[in-house]
């Protein structure tokens, strides 16, 4: 049997962009790090805010539209990026990422409480999975955001304004990216074939 040629070259363009989305992500976190180091925090802020408006143009630009979360993470760095200069306190800027993951984790848990899998609607063009599949995804990242909100916490709370810009920004990225790779296996377990999506998605629907 002959192979398609095509569908190494469509691999190799799926992984390019998702390093383009990956780097788009990272490239504000890494603005912030650098500026902190150079200026200090309040200087760090502006640029993070103008890094982050270059970052979902880009996005806009490239890809036709932006992912919901990083719009929405977005939205809350101009939000207390904009208290931490004003009020010069950067209490703001580092309660920031308490709040947006509790949001994201109230929100996922919340969703499921209502008989809701708001994750299907957020990936589901990406991921064909059943309904428990889904289930067990939305608890595993409701919990994973809940964690990370209290880390977030007992660094800021606890260490400096310099180790906490080094956590915000070696530390949370990696181990959102480690964490997505470990569920995996339960994406596999759960997949559906194609012809079963349809029926899948029905009984998605009649919970919600």
């Amino acid at each position: 049997m002959k192979s398609d040629p095509a569908k190494p070259q469509l691999a190799d363009d799926r992984l390019s962009m998702q390093l383009l989305k990956l780097a788009l992500e990272i490239g504000p976190l890494v603005v912030f790090f650098v500026a902190n180091s150079s200026a200090g925090i309040f200087i760090a802020t502006q640029w993070f805010m103008v890094a982050t408006i270059v970052s979902i143009a880009a996005s806009r630009l490239i890809f036709g539209k932006v992912a919901v979360m990083p719009l929405v993470t977005a939205v809350f760095v101009f939000i207390f990026g904009g208290l931490t200069i004003w009020l010069q306190d950067d209490h703001f800027i580092k309660m920031k990422p308490t709040i947006v993951n509790t949001i994201f984790s109230a929100l996922l848990f919340g969703g499921l409480f209502f008989g809701h899998s708001l994750l299907r609607h957020v990936f589901g063009d990406v991921f064909k999975i059943s309904d428990e599949g889904w289930k067990q995804l939305t608890i595993r990242w409701g919990a994973f955001f809940a964690a990370l909100a209290i880390l977030n916490e007992i660094v800021w709370r606890n260490f400096t304004t310099d180790n906490w810009v080094t956590f915000k920004t070696f530390g949370i990225m990696p181990l959102t990216m480690v964490f997505a790779m470990a569920q995996l296996g339960i994406i596999k377990r759960h997949e559906l074939p194609e012809d079963a999506e349809g029926a899948g998605a029905k009984r998605d629907d009649d919970v919600m």
